[in-house]
């Protein structure tokens, strides 16, 4: 017999299940962003006292052109490595959610799938109708989930090419610079 109680006790628990996940999720994630921006502040405050002591030694132009150069290529690849770290973070971060929702959805197609099975042992005659277009609900709503999370991997691809060509070529920019 169809138990319409026990199968929304299984939905609770796979729904905070999946909340847990993405609270710890988050938390994480909050916490690495918040080590990176307090690494990036202590290394910023250590350069900043640097060039200050740099900039108090200066004695003519071209000294303080050339300091100049330095502290500007200096601070390009900071920002730079800085904007690499975020990135990994995100990306992971993203990796992580992607599978949490794939999972997510593999479970609820399944646990749908078996609570229409019990509800066609338990339908009275005539039913098959209902039964057929409820099941092909299911499939089509399956289908187009995996068809948006495939479109969606794509277009994360896509990003990540086309930022990791972008940093690629800004570093050979400055690289380029400081031979000159």
């Amino acid at each position: 017999m169809f138990s319409a109680p026990e199968q929304f006790t299984e939905f609770n628990k796979t729904a905070l299940e999946a909340m847990l996940n993405l609270a710890k999720i988050s938390f994480d994630t909050t916490e690495r962003l918040i080590g990176l921006n307090l690494e990036a502040s202590k290394e910023g405050f250590a350069d900043f006292t640097k060039s200050a002591k740099a900039l108090a030694e200066v004695k003519d132009a071209n000294t303080l052109l050339d300091l100049r150069s330095k502290l500007t290529e200096n601070g390009v690849e900071k920002a730079m490595e800085y904007g690499r770290n975020v990135y990994e973070v995100v990306t992971q971060t993203q990796g992580k959610l992607s599978s949490l929702v794939e999972h997510q959805s593999a479970e609820l197609n399944k646990n749908v799938a078996a609570a229409i099975e019990k509800a066609v042992k338990s339908a009275p005659a005539g039913a098959d109708v209902a039964i057929a277009a409820l099941k092909s609900g299911v499939a089509a709503t399956a289908a187009a989930v995996d068809s948006v999370t495939k479109a969606a991997k794509q277009v994360s691809n896509f990003a990540d090419a086309s930022v990791k060509a972008t940093s690629e070529a800004a570093t050979a920019a400055v690289k380029t610079a400081k031979a000159k």
